[in-house]
């Protein structure tokens, strides 16, 4: 490793997300249409890839915070789209300011964090001229991340800049955009999701999607430059992800395969081998935190939920890391409807404990024309009434094989053929509540008795 002036020995570190994209979105994560990410697919190829990584919540607020705080949602407070203040517990920003980094953020601030404003040294949004950049422009990330790396040797300190891309999140690119992609997709050619249905409207919808995800890439790839052009990309640990799924239906707000399964990246040159992969280990959000602080040389927070994953970069192997927990409580206009999840290399369990045949969940996804075109044909086409009413209402209890289903279109909960795993992961997500506290194991200990679990529902929603 390139030992630099104002980093010592100690890597810089360069985290990159984009925002609401589904991991099979990438080429080097299985896209089945070409070209969606040329800078991404490079960076794999010189990096290692995670894939059974995901976060554990499929909303952006409460997902980014678990990231960076290293705790579950239930632990830290941030359950929702508001502020937790005082934070009683530490932040990537407090760890590695305290080892000594200049620490930054570009875009998803008041996202990043348990309150506003929190001790970043700088908001790379925010140009020298004190006017904002916009968020679906391309160049403005290169020139986010230059200025970061700039003032970081200013101040004679290694840089840990979280860049954050707006794209894919809507508003999706629209023919005739003032911030081009570089590439422009088109509804004949764009994949449907298998968790969605094949018609003209998802499709229209689809091809604005994936055009975001290229200016997405686009974006990456200035981020890139700019650290290429800094000479400090051989002392420089990136790591690349998305905060969930898609904003489609069955995707974004959920806990389904494709809603938290992240296309995660790590590039440390000389460190990880270039083209190397981990298809074996689960690697959670949660994980993060404890990472950086290994990769940093410094001593992780006490009372973290995460581990630290370093160890699987030198494809070393990891005892227990079999499983992800998964946790959902809800939107962003304050509508709770909890949702517990646990994931293994073969099933999903998923629990709901606010589903009642009545309760209707509240997503951001009602609003795509995607879901809009769902209303319309479940009128008259009995199979997509039935994926709406799912959606809609939910069942108390989704167990899927992930293996043979990663779409999550069977549920085998009541399958006697199932019941063997339906047990095991009924255990494993108790044990996972009972560890970390969870203020639904009292649910779920109740899911048989429908007034217990509609008394903590309601509790919660109040």
């Amino acid at each position: 490793v390139a030992v630099h002036s104002f980093a010592a020995d100690r890597p810089h570190l360069l985290l990159i997300t984009v925002d609401d994209m589904s991991a099979d979105s990438i080429g080097a994560f299985g896209c089945a249409l070409p070209e969606t990410s040329p800078h991404v697919d490079r960076l794999a190829a010189e990096g290692m890839c995670f894939r059974r990584a995901h976060v554990q919540v499929g909303n952006c607020y409460p997902s980014r915070n678990v990231m960076w705080s290293g705790l579950h949602s239930h632990n830290s407070g941030v359950e929702g789209f508001y502020q937790v203040r005082p934070a009683n517990f530490p932040h990537l920003v407090d760890v590695m300011r305290g080892a000594g980094y200049y620490v930054a953020i570009r875009c998803k601030v008041s996202h990043s964090r348990p309150y506003h404003p929190y001790a970043w040294d700088d908001d790379l949004t925010i140009r020298e001229d004190g006017t904002k950049e916009h968020i679906k422009d391309v160049e403005s990330y290169y020139r986010s991340t230059k200025r970061g790396i700039q003032k970081a040797r200013a101040a004679g300190k290694p840089f840990c800049l979280n860049i954050n891309i707006s794209d894919p999140h809507k508003p999706f690119w629209e023919p005739g955009d003032t911030h081009p992609a570089s590439r422009e997709f088109t509804a004949d050619e764009v994949p449907v999701p298998g968790f969605l249905f094949d018609d003209p409207a998802v499709r229209e919808e689809l091809a604005l999607y994936y055009t975001s995800v290229r200016r997405a890439d686009d974006a990456v790839g200035a981020i890139l430059r700019a650290l290429d052009e800094s000479g400090e990309s051989g002392n420089t640990f990136v790591m690349f992800l998305s905060d969930h799924g898609m904003p489609l239906p069955f995707a974004k707000t959920q806990l389904y395969h494709h809603s938290t399964h992240t296309p995660l990246v790590v590039r440390w040159p000389s460190r990880v081998d270039p083209g190397s992969d981990d298809a074996v280990h689960f690697v959670s959000a949660v994980d993060f935190l404890p990472t950086l602080c290994e990769v940093a040389g410094t001593a992780a927070p006490e009372g973290l939920d995460g581990t630290s994953f370093a160890p699987l970069l030198n494809g070393d192997e990891q005892p227990g890391r079999t499983a992800v927990f998964k946790v959902y409580n809800e939107n962003s206009g304050g509508n709770r409807h909890p949702i517990r999840g646990i994931q293994t290399a073969d099933y999903l369990y998923l629990f709901n404990p606010w589903s009642d045949g009545t309760d209707r969940f509240r997503t951001a996804t009602q609003g795509t024309a995607t879901y809009r075109r769902m209303v319309q044909l479940a009128e008259t086409d009995a199979e997509i009434a039935q994926r709406l009413a799912l959606l809609d209402h939910r069942v108390v209890e989704e167990l899927y094989h992930v293996g043979d289903d990663p779409d999550c279109l069977v549920n085998l909960a009541t399958d006697p053929a199932h019941s063997a795993a339906l047990f095991t992961l009924r255990n494993r997500l108790q044990e996972a509540m009972e560890e970390t506290g969870d203020h639904a194991l009292e649910a779920f200990l109740a899911r048989d008795d429908p007034a217990a679990m509609r008394a903590y529902v309601d509790a919660v929603q109040a």
